[in-house]
């Protein structure tokens, strides 16, 4: 598990303190944020996390992946990843540390324990904020009405927020999730009893599925 940090270079001695100008934005929309990289049974998962809460998840993260996510993060958020304890992730955070850090903390083990078959419901604060009106929509109607080992179709999602016509644009939505497996887009599936698509491939999806006991373990 790695922890973005960044450096800071020793100021004259009459500057402000540089670990409290590294805390604030360097915008006026930017929004300070860190990230961490997760191992898990799906491969690395880069989790990113502002003060409102978990941001993004982000599939297959090695190493080109997650530098190529930060970066574009960086842009989307508007200043780059600040320092979190090290000792954050899976402990309890102090009175000091960043909101930012400890609903790192708690989405690490949420996610641990959701891997590990013990958490059944995500309880995390989240960050909508990477994603906008009818995607939003259907993806917070997802979060909050398909449970633990159930599916829904497209068409039935599309037909809950009230546009029954917009099947096609539900799986767009899908595919803009930034928070997949905390919003569980893998379980949109096709009416006909298809699989569906998913951005973190079909594989991914399939053991997302079996975990969660809709479709059978594999044998190997």
């Amino acid at each position: 598990m790695t922890i973005a940090e960044r450096q800071t270079q020793p100021d004259p001695q009459d500057q402000p303190d540089p670990r409290e100008r590294r805390e604030r934005p360097e915008g006026p929309d930017a929004r300070a944020w860190a990230w961490a990289v997760l191992a898990t049974p799906i491969g690395p998962l880069l989790l990113a996390a502002t003060d409102e809460g978990l941001a993004q998840v982000v599939f297959h993260a090695e190493e080109k992946t997650a530098a190529e996510a930060v970066a574009r993060l960086t842009r989307r958020l508007g200043t780059e990843p600040t320092a979190v304890p090290p000792e954050a992730p899976g402990t309890a955070a102090a009175p000091s540390t960043p909101r930012r850090a400890g609903h790192l903390a708690e989405a690490i083990r949420q996610l641990e324990s959701y891997f590990a078959g013990e958490t059944k419901a995500f309880t995390l604060s989240l960050d909508w904020s990477l994603i906008t009106g009818f995607n939003r929509r259907v993806l917070r109607e997802l979060a909050a009405h398909v449970p633990y080992g159930t599916v829904v179709g497209y068409q039935n999602l599309a037909d809950r927020v009230g546009e029954p016509g917009a099947a096609r644009a539900v799986g767009v939505a899908m595919g803009s999730n930034p928070l997949p497996v905390v919003v569980p887009c893998h379980r949109v599936v096709e009416s006909g009893g298809g699989i569906g698509g998913f951005g973190g491939g079909l594989e991914t999806k399939r053991i997302l599925l079996a975990l969660e006991g809709v479709l059978p373990q594999p044998l190997f």
